[in-house]
């Protein structure tokens, strides 16, 4: 939907211009939701409810830049103040009143417009990602349990698991069952963040704190009011924002960078890590009080190798996805194929999986879906592990190779004090044994 030409007169009648954006924003849910007559319909396609949310974000970013425009308008107003034909001083007063009134009014409606798009786009990527969690095995179904069981509560909830495995799949399944499923859902990857911006992006700052910021920001954690906030790769936050969310779970409460204010924090914390948190502990990157106040509900997320009964419910899931986003129909997965999948060990678990999937459905050209072994890497774990059986083979040969230099410097004389079982400082039925075991014929070097 085209956003609709806000055009401004010459004169300044800032009031009846905010008026024309304070309608067309309260087309909106006064909840701050989506837009009325657009939510998003758990029946509706993958690609329809992508589509959709587009559209909705599309549309928050066309009336936030139509504000923008009004507030640089009122702002330059407001800095023309001695050039208004103005009669009296009573009039200016009441004209500054109102610009004022009207830029403060603003910066309200595009902060609500700003949480409003984010939590758009946080939507976009969970409907293009997985509509929901897929397999059926017992590692899968206790974690599912754990679950159900803790989102009616409103505990901390840490999430482990290796890359991958569907961590931030749990974190929502949680929220949706909570009692904060009408709050919003914010998630924040700590890795993904600048050390030195970690602690704005989480907990906003004030205008003038920090070189480039020249406006009040919110934070996450102010985004999340209500709601849920999810810390994806928590393991790599600084130390520094280590301590300011100690005490968000402790006092819940917070201060924006470069304030004094304290703000109450009504959100509920699930974190995620991939890494051995007791290890950072130990090597003093993660402040072990941190990890207590975290680990108060642990669950831990099987990897794929460890739950392939589910990895044909995945196969199927991923093929039937992305042969409709390519536009081709596949009867059945070739058996081979299917066998392959199951044994190899997927090191990148389901995104892996996934990732393989996608790439075959472009490249298969019959109905019948397969794949080409070599697009399966061999992981790192069987290369180490090839690796450690080839050690015992390579450590013989190095003791066959000690052997026959000690005979040939010997002339194949094995007792005595001269004899290679002194020289190689062994017992000579040590040696004999050896010379036999290794098939070395020691009378070749008796001449």
């Amino acid at each position: 939907m085209a956003t609709p030409t806000i055009a401004f007169r010459d004169s300044h009648q800032g009031a009846g211009d905010l008026d024309v954006v304070r309608q067309r924003f309260n087309t909106h849910n006064s909840s701050g939701g989506l837009p009325q007559g657009n939510k998003l319909r758990t029946n509706n396609s993958p690609s329809e409810s992508v589509d959709k949310c587009v559209r909705n974000s599309k549309r928050l970013m066309g009336i936030r830049a139509a504000m923008d425009v009004v507030l640089e308008f009122v702002r330059t107003a407001k800095l023309r103040d001695s050039e208004l034909p103005i009669s009296n001083g009573t009039e200016y007063l009441e004209a500054r009143t109102t610009r004022q009134s009207a830029v403060e009014e603003l910066e309200l409606l595009r902060g609500q417009l700003y949480r409003e798009n984010l939590a758009l786009r946080d939507e976009v990527d969970r409907v293009s990602g997985f509509e929901e969690i897929v397999g059926t095995s017992p590692a899968l179904e206790a974690v599912l349990s754990r679950a159900i069981k803790v989102a009616a509560t409103d505990s901390t909830v840490l999430i482990t698991g290796e890359t991958g495995t569907g961590k931030e799949l749990v974190a929502r399944a949680i929220h949706r069952r909570s009692d904060r499923v009408s709050g919003p859902f914010v998630g924040v990857n700590c890795a993904a963040i600048p050390p030195d911006l970690i602690a704005s992006e989480l907990f906003g700052h004030e205008k003038g704190a920090f070189t480039g910021a020249t406006q009040q920001r919110l934070g996450r954690f102010e985004l999340a009011n209500g709601g849920t906030i999810f810390l994806d790769e928590v393991g790599e936050l600084p130390v520094e924002t280590q301590i300011a969310l100690l005490r968000v779970l402790q006092e819940y409460e917070f201060e924006r960078v470069g304030g004094g204010r304290r703000i109450r924090a009504d959100v509920r914390v699930l974190a995620a890590t991939n890494c051995d948190l007791q290890a950072a502990i130990s090597a003093g990157s993660f402040r072990s009080d941190l990890f207590y106040r975290l680990h108060v509900f642990p669950i831990e997320i099987p990897a794929l190798r460890e739950r392939k009964e589910d990895i044909a419910l995945l196969v199927e899931y991923f093929v039937d996805r992305y042969a409709r986003k390519a536009g081709k129909n596949f009867k059945n997965v070739e058996k081979r194929t299917l066998r392959l999948l199951q044994s190899y060990p997927w090191p990148g678990n389901i995104r892996e999986l996934q990732n393989v999937i996608e790439r075959s459905v472009i490249l298969c050209e019959t109905e019948i879906f397969s794949i080409d072994e070599s697009w399966l890497p061999q992981p790192p774990a069987a290369t180490e592990s090839k690796r450690h059986s080839d050690l015992p083979r390579r450590l013989e040969a190095q003791e066959q190779h000690m052997i026959e230099e000690v005979l040939k410097n010997t002339r194949g004389r094995v007792s005595g004090p001269t004899g290679a079982a002194v020289k190689l400082g062994i017992p000579r039925s040590t040696l004999e044994s050896k010379i036999r075991s290794l098939k070395i014929n020691k009378n070749r070097y008796k001449t």
